[in-house]
């Protein structure tokens, strides 16, 4: 189950990209984006558990700040879902959120971020631990920080790019993973 949720998070993280609409989820796109999200969690734990014998203290609060973050993606989705069901533009709903400030900081705005930060230090922890090799933690660095230049700027190719530079070290480490467990079993 690790092995294939590293492969299939990122996978349906970069299909939603494709379903955009004007730099929006919509129905189809976020509907895929809050699977992705679902195969994030097992990833995660798969992730951490990586550092968590040389930085036991970081990789619990690190998790639990990650998961956070990437439940806050599924907000996202569901947000773009609601979107278009009501035909609700994007400067309307940030119009309407920000007279609840302290939900949707917590639920989204504050709490999106906190997910691509998340790889941002675990692809550090990973390098100076060197519990992987070196171009997969910097990967996952480097797909950490393009996540949300993507998502801010809201232009496809460059969120294709970061979904692609994402996925590489994850379905990198999956494979590997599922033929050890293979050759294990």
């Amino acid at each position: 189950m690790f092995g294939a949720s590293l492969i299939v998070a990122p996978v349906l993280q970069a299909v939603s990209t494709f379903f955009w609409i004007d730099g929006e989820y919509g129905i189809t796109g976020g509907t895929i984006l809050i699977f992705s999200m679902i195969f994030w969690i097992p990833a995660l734990v798969f992730l951490f558990s990586l550092v968590a014998s040389k930085k036991p203290t970081y990789a619990a609060w690190g998790f639990l700040i990650a998961v956070y973050g990437f439940v806050s993606g599924v907000n996202f989705g569901f947000l773009g879902v609601l979107t278009e069901v009501f035909s609700v533009p994007h400067e309307r709903y940030v119009q309407e959120l920000s007279k609840y400030p302290v939900s949707s900081n917590l639920l989204l705005f504050q709490a999106g971020p906190l997910a691509p930060l998340s790889l941002v230090v675990l692809g550090l922890v990973m390098f100076f631990t060197k519990v992987v090799d070196w171009k997969i933690a910097m990967l996952i660095t480097l797909g950490g920080i393009l996540f949300p230049v993507s998502r801010i700027t809201r232009v496809e190719l460059i969120a294709h790019f970061a979904d692609v530079v994402q996925l590489i070290p994850m379905a990198v480490l999956g494979v590997q993973l599922m033929k050890y467990r293979n050759a294990v079993a």
